[in-house]
């Protein structure tokens, strides 16, 4: 079998090579439902093998079952021709497959370097065993500074915001110097500048030799790093993809089995529009002394970029009363505004869908009926008790109107995929009625078909005359949906872009710093 090479993912000269791993007619079920179909895959010496489909089409899993978390029902997996069997991550280990998991699996309470080397410590004086720090922070420094982390190995893993973790966990699987490296969304938590980097990392070992098994709903990314692309759908095999044949609609197309519409950039709005939030040198914890002004008008969209670090989730928690403001004026329809907690914000019509909405957006043991209910407590109650009917119909009428992929809302918020999970973080703040909605990453670790329906959410609720304000660290989002961009740059509101200027060279101009943008 011919297989694009290996090295330069812009290079594609041919060569004839022994698959590393295979997987052969993996089949996988879970309580009687089928996540994998017969898939095979195979995985070349070398190779950036993206691996593609949506939620719920089973990529995680074969993932997982190369990895050793889970073992399939039917089928083999053969490494250099031989079948093995990984029946734990650590028998995966010691054959080179490691695994970076979608969700972080990072103790908090540790350091970096505790982290980069739990379970396989450095040690040292005998049989006293004792650890050898030093050692591992020096070793530590240098996995980081790999992943273009520019942080301590001493401090606290709990103390970094989510994009810094995500390097972190890349760190560590760099750490074990496998032959297979599995990425399950790196980027998701990522900056541009950082997911330029992980690139970067990611096509060097991949020119030392090591296999990188890429999953990813940023096809951007896939189109950059991929030798191969591999398409799941339903569990079963969708196609592959050669090197020149990798676009954005054919990898769409392989994906969902058609043609997803094409959504054009919103009209700007006139200068009437009604002012719905108004900062004047509003302070909080991360931003700079003088604080930010800007003003949300109601039906517009406005991204907000930056760097990890800028200061944009800080300021989006400090609206929303998580984080007590540090001066400065703020104004919600024309009125002060001043929020001591989300339960002010949330009277106020001033709504956050944070971005990790697994551990502060969902209750993931409660039911999606409950998890809707929670905010709309008060107009679900009579006499104090929830009135089971108005519950029943508010969950029915969102999972209908939202397209939320479930049997019954009676079905655990955790067991559904990362698109259906985003759906209901949505749909519990709109019953509330929302005068201005913060979305914070609103599409992270969201399939290509579920980004297009909550886009055009995001759109049907501009056109309701709610004020957006869009947090995302992905480029393409944030040219596709805004009419303006606000760019932070360390807690600094460093420029606004709206319109044609809107691109990616003056965004991140601006991110970086630099007060010179490219505005035509």
């Amino acid at each position: 079998m011919i297989i694009p090479v290996i090295g330069d993912s812009n290079v594609s000269t041919g060569a004839l090579m022994v698959p590393l791993v295979e997987a052969l007619d993996i089949s996988k079920q879970f309580y009687g439902i089928k996540a994998l179909s017969n898939v095979f895959v195979q995985i070349y010496p070398g190779e950036v093998l993206a691996i593609i489909g949506e939620n719920g089409a089973g990529k995680s899993t074969l993932m997982k079952i190369l990895a050793g978390v889970h073992q399939p029902d039917t089928g083999q997996v053969r490494i250099n021709g031989t079948e093995v069997n990984l029946y734990s991550p650590s028998v995966a280990m010691n054959h080179g497959i490691s695994l970076i998991h979608q969700e972080l699996n990072l103790a908090d309470n540790l350091t970096i370097a505790d982290n980069l080397f739990l379970g396989r410590e450095l040690l040292w004086a005998g049989p006293l065993k004792l650890l050898d720090r030093k050692a591992m922070f020096n070793l530590g420094a240098k996995y980081l500074a790999r992943v273009g982390l520019d942080v301590d190995p001493g401090v606290l893993v709990g103390t970094l915001p989510p994009g810094q973790k995500q390097l972190v966990e890349i760190a560590r699987s760099l750490s074990l110097n496998g032959r297979v490296l599995i990425m399950d969304e790196p980027t998701s938590s990522l900056s541009q500048k950082e997911s330029d980097q992980l690139v970067k990392v990611i096509k060097e070992l991949s020119s030392e030799g090591v296999s990188v098994v890429y999953i990813s709903h940023r096809l951007g990314e896939v189109k950059r790093v991929a030798h191969r692309v591999v398409g799941l759908r339903d569990g079963r095999n969708a196609g592959t993809l050669a090197t020149h044949e990798i676009s954005h609609d054919s990898m769409v197309r392989m994906m969902v089995g058609r043609d997803l519409e094409k959504f054009s950039k919103p009209l700007a709005l006139g200068q009437s529009s009604k002012v719905r939030l108004e900062l004047q040198q509003f302070k909080f914890l991360g931003g700079t002394p003088s604080g930010v002004s800007f003003q949300l008008k109601a039906g517009e969209i406005v991204g907000m970029a930056g760097l990890v670090g800028a200061g944009r989730t800080e300021l989006a928690e400090t609206l929303f009363g998580i984080r007590p403001s540090q001066g400065g004026k703020s104004f919600l329809d024309g009125d002060n505004y001043t929020p001591r907690s989300p339960v002010d914000a949330i009277a106020a019509g001033l709504l956050l869908v944070p971005e990790d909405r697994r551990h502060h957006g969902l209750i993931l043991l409660q039911s999606i009926k409950q998890n809707l209910s929670l905010p709309n407590l008060k107009n679900l109650s009579r006499f104090f008790l929830v009135d089971p009917f108005k519950e029943s119909k508010l969950s029915s009428d969102s999972i209908k109107s939202l397209g939320i992929k479930t049997t019954n809302g009676n079905k655990l918020a955790g067991l559904l995929s990362g698109g259906n999970q985003q759906k209901i973080v949505l749909a519990k703040w709109l019953a509330v009625g929302p005068k201005v909605l913060i979305l914070d990453e609103p599409t992270r670790g969201v399939d290509v078909g579920s980004k297009a329906e909550i886009y055009e959410l995001i759109r049907h609720l501009a056109g309701l005359g709610v004020a957006i304000l869009m947090i995302s660290s992905d480029m393409e989002e944030i040219i596709r949906l805004s009419q303006r961009v606000l760019v932070l740059h360390e807690g600094h509101l460093q420029g606004e872009l709206s319109g044609d200027d809107i691109n990616e060279e003056s965004v991140m101009l601006l991110a970086t710093g630099s007060k010179e943008v490219n505005i035509k």
